[in-house]
């Protein structure tokens, strides 16, 4: 087990975290009896305590049971960020059933498969996005739907607190504002129904042994697949979180991070909710509301994903806003620009603290020390984490700056996938009699115990033999002056096997001037020439997930299907 980084390790903090043996919904339970009229969320201009929060998430419960949600049944959850998602997320828990976050962004088909794949019988969705799951009630095991409309919570006008309210909270898409619309079919009901039913929940039998939460893998190779999280898993990263970012009450958390992603559920719901803190609620990216946000409630912690951060700094109102409460800005799933971070670091003082994790791990087994972050790093090891790199072909344990898979061991790693054994089978390894998962991540760690991720091994580029890592060359385009932002993925050529190819968005103000040969010779200056994109496309957007994520092998299958069709 690696021990250079220790030396990094924050000051006044423990190297090893006992566990707390309770479950998740202990946490809220707890918090609510501590602070049962502090503010737990505030969304547009509605603030809801964390008493109201206990005691809507016990009701609810209360209703699931109604429905025959029995222990260990999975329950869907989808929605969008809203107090509906952090109350059902909690009543699924009280019920002893297991949440399964879904992205809103799933589509019919799409959602198909995670029906099927859980078994599950009840779902908790958005009404915007009813007309989505509604066609698979009795064609698979859903039988029950619970419809959520957010402006339920949203102030009225005879609301007195909507007059305390700043204007710009109004500014909110339609399909939040949208009035709660009446169901016709028998085996749904409206949220505001479900709770008034007044239904009291039978007591809670779980442990924290037990499963409690679902998310599914993006689905990189073959059909997503469920990882199982017991709430033991979950509490080591939502109580590690609270420990190496200095969560209190009354920090002050921008909750913008899609919940149904581990990164969004553990840092800015569930380990707020373990301190007691505030949560300042978005349904949906706004660079001008987060920026508002951070002012009006004076936000101390963001956490994001690096494409927010790009946005946020490319909004021509951004020194509008006084941000200066912020004390911390981190996140994961990408590597932040270098030359973003040195522009966050100049207008807030703050240094980027980026952090390294998947769906297996509900969130990190990496951060950055929040006193000696590196750029472009991964962080080290978390609380317990045992993470080493192995040769891809010979399984071999390498040493620093030498690049291989990384594999993990620690308190956060899930239990397995659901039914699927054959897969469990090839994603753990024993060493040292331990089992280690494997990330299937290339990476690297410094002399200083720093881990740095290389790419995905199913994204290198073989460019003629010569190794192309997109996530390096990505990182050099993004300290072009004329970048918003750039994704690299390797396309079929004829002579080199491979090549690369950039994707550009462009800064507004350099739209019109700037053209593709300019940024291959600016390239040929800054990168050696296998790395240099031999082709680039300019383009308004670049696709998206849920959570933020840049969809690279979206832009690789569409290069692939084009390259298809032109040799018919």
């Amino acid at each position: 087990m690696l021990s250079a980084h220790y030396k990094f390790w924050p000051k006044r903090l423990p190297m090893s975290l006992t566990v707390p043996e309770t479950t998740l919904y202990d946490n809220l339970v707890m918090t609510a009896k501590r602070y049962p009229d502090k503010t737990a969320m505030y969304y547009y201009g509605t603030e809801m305590t964390y008493q109201e929060v206990y005691r809507q998430s016990e009701l609810l419960a209360g209703y699931l049971q109604k429905l025959g949600v029995k222990s260990g049944e999975r329950v869907i959850l989808y929605l969008q960020n809203s107090p509906q998602f952090i109350v059902a997320f909690h009543a699924i828990l009280r019920a002893d059933a297991v949440v399964v976050p879904l992205n809103p962004m799933n589509m019919t088909d799409e959602l198909r498969h995670y029906v099927e794949d859980s078994n599950a019988k009840v779902a908790i969705v958005g009404q915007e996005l009813y007309h989505r799951i509604r066609p698979l009630v009795g064609s698979t095991e859903l039988s029950s739907l619970i419809v959520a409309a957010y402006s339920d919570y949203l102030p009225s006008a005879t609301d007195a607190s909507a007059s305390n309210a700043p204007a710009f909270m109004k500014t909110v898409p339609d399909f939040i504002s949208a009035s709660r619309k009446p169901t016709t079919d028998a085996f749904a009901m409206t949220w505001s129904d479900a709770i008034a039913a007044g239904l009291t929940a039978s007591p809670s039998q779980a442990d924290s042994s037990h499963l409690a939460v679902m998310p599914y893998t993006s689905g990189t190779t073959g059909l997503p697949k469920g990882c199982m999280h017991t709430h033991r898993s979950v509490q080591a990263n939502t109580v590690g979180g609270c420990n190496w970012n200095g969560l209190y009450s009354d920090s002050v958390v921008l909750t913008v991070l899609p919940l149904f992603h581990v990164t969004g559920m553990v840092h800015s719901m569930l380990a707020p909710i373990y301190a007691g803190s505030e949560m300042v609620l978005m349904t949906r990216w706004d660079r001008d509301m987060a920026g508002r946000l951070i002012e009006y409630r004076k936000c101390t912690g963001w956490i994001n994903i690096s494409t927010m951060v790009v946005d946020f700094l490319m909004n021509p109102n951004v020194d509008d806003y006084d941000i200066s409460s912020l004390q911390g800005i981190g996140g994961g799933g990408a590597t932040l620009p270098e030359a973003v971070g040195e522009e966050l670091y100049r207008r807030t003082g703050i240094r980027y603290a980026e952090g390294y994790g998947l769906s297996e791990t509900i969130s990190q087994t990496h951060f950055n020390p929040p006193d000696a972050p590196k750029l472009q790093c991964m962080g080290i090891p978390s609380f317990d984490v045992d993470a080493r790199i192995l040769d891809t072909e010979t399984g071999i344990e390498l040493g620093p700056n030498q690049e291989g898979e990384l594999v993990v061991n620690g308190p956060q790693v899930f239990v397995g996938y659901f039914k699927r054994p054959d897969e469990d089978a090839k994603a753990f390894i024993d060493i040292d009699g331990k089992r280690f998962f494997r990330t299937g991540d290339l990476a690297r760690f410094d002399e200083d115990g720093y881990f740095f991720m290389v790419d995905r091994v199913k994204r290198m580029v073989n460019a003629a033999g010569f190794k192309v890592w997109p996530s390096e060359v990505e990182t050099i385009l993004y300290r072009h002056p004329a970048i918003a932002q750039a994704c690299v993925i390797g396309v079929p050529d004829a002579r080199r096997g491979e090549t690369v190819k950039a994707y550009i968005v462009p800064k507004a103000s350099h739209r019109d001037a700037i053209t593709a040969d300019d940024i291959i010779l600016w390239a040929r200056e800054h990168m050696a020439a296998y790395k240099v994109p031999h082709l680039v496309a300019f383009v308004d957007s670049l696709p998206m997930s849920g959570s933020g994520k840049i969809l690279w092998r979206k832009l690789q299958e569409d290069e692939a299907v084009a390259a298809a069709q032109n040799h018919k």
